[in-house]
């Protein structure tokens, strides 16, 4: 078959055939049938990882979500996001008229068909998260929240000069291609090392003859990589937090009480007034986050309470308690989670589903407590100064 999105390498004495798809196209669904069941390879290499394949095959996946494990682990966010890229996939072939992932479906069912193997050859979407997330400062951090919350406010609709170049996308990168944009140095976690990953993948997969079901937008990239060897352990590792960053998190809680502590030593009055501002700056921040969220109003109280002493530990969120006292009074059912895919494709969907509302409820209360953080412990220190050298 002659196809300029069909590539041919000899590698090892092995054959590996990249399909390049359009993944808005039901046409690159069918050159994959085709060319999966006329070259009956021994492997058939699917650019997904477990988690988006689970995604794909289980419809019912949601319904075994313990929300309240997701928040004692804090990953409300993450999940959030994974929901709000998941959003967008689902609103751009909806436009298109094609179910997401259907080139990646017909890949597997394919393989299934002529008895090849099924390799699973992309990152997962987790570590690619985090590692996104773990190189972006805060204001970093804080500048792609809003991002990704303002993909929901998105209109659906997109010219034609947006369809072309979506073609030569996986949908994965469309959705995070925004973020690329805003941060360019991030292009290596979206792209390039997904390439790596793939690559090493592809050519280490069993059999003599390889077929891989990728995005277009990959194929030159892996091209390059496959002729070289790529560490899939360092690729997939999520690196903690620098030592320097923990210290610094403990010590401006520290440094914040220690001001309060010898304001009060010298001027009673002053230091009460600290923690005054103290309190109300992350109680009231903490809470404005809570009600933009729609959050219960024994969630809101919640927020104001724990904010102020959250603050103080790096160990503890004003969203997390925010988040479980929401789930205990709003607690999802069964029908939010068998919407949750449905309710994701909406701005108002996001708030009415209970799953995702608990989510929204976390990330706003935290991000108004972390600014109530901020502009209280400049109120703090600007006492102190008064107080010490005013």
């Amino acid at each position: 078959m002659i196809s300029e999105n069909i590539h041919r390498i000899e590698l090892n004495n092995r054959q590996i055939i990249l399909i390049g798809t359009a993944h808005i196209s039901k046409k690159s669904a069918d050159e994959v049938k085709e060319v999966i069941e006329s070259e009956i390879p021994d492997t058939v290499c699917i650019e997904l990882c477990q988690a988006r394949y689970q995604a794909m095959v289980d419809k019912n996946r949601w319904k075994n979500t313990d929300i309240f494990k997701i928040l004692k682990e804090r990953k409300a966010f993450l999940l959030l996001a994974n929901l709000i890229v998941s959003s967008y996939q689902k609103r751009l072939a909806r436009q298109f008229g094609v179910e997401p992932g259907l080139e990646m479906k017909q890949g597997v069912l394919s393989a299934e068909k002529v008895g090849a193997r099924i390799c699973l050859a992309d990152r997962d979407i987790q570590v690619t998260m985090l590692r996104l997330w773990r190189n972006v400062g805060f204001y970093g951090k804080l500048k792609l929240f809003f991002q990704l919350m303002f993909s929901l406010f998105m209109g659906e609709e997109l010219t034609e000069e947006d369809i072309e170049k979506m073609k030569s996308k996986d949908m994965l990168s469309a959705a995070l291609d925004e973020l690329a944009g805003s941060f360019p140095r991030l292009k290596s976690i979206i792209i390039d090392e997904r390439d790596k990953y793939l690559a090493q993948k592809i050519k280490t997969a069993p059999g003599e003859k390889i077929i891989a079901v990728l995005g277009a937008g990959h194929i030159p990239g892996i091209k390059e990589e496959i002729y070289k060897e790529h560490d899939l352990e360092e690729l997939s590792k999520v690196k903690p937090a620098s030592k320097s960053t923990k210290v610094i998190a403990w010590m401006i809680p520290l440094l914040i009480i220690s001001i309060i502590a010898a304001t009060f030593s010298v001027d009673r009055a002053t230091g009460i007034e600290q923690v005054i501002s103290w309190v109300l700056w992350n109680g009231s921040l903490g809470v404005l986050g809570a009600a933009l969220a729609l959050a219960h109003p024994l969630a809101i109280l919640t927020a104001f309470i724990a904010a102020p002493i959250s603050s103080l530990s790096p160990l503890l969120a004003a969203g997390w308690f925010a988040g479980i006292t929401e789930a205990f009074m709003r607690k999802p059912n069964v029908e939010d989670f068998e919407n949750l895919s449905e309710d994701i494709q909406t701005l108002k969907g996001f708030w009415r589903n209970r799953v995702t509302h608990i989510l929204l409820v976390v990330v706003f209360a935290n991000l108004g407590s972390t600014i109530g953080t901020i502009i209280g412990g400049a109120d703090v220190f600007r006492r102190f100064v008064n107080t010490f050298f005013g």
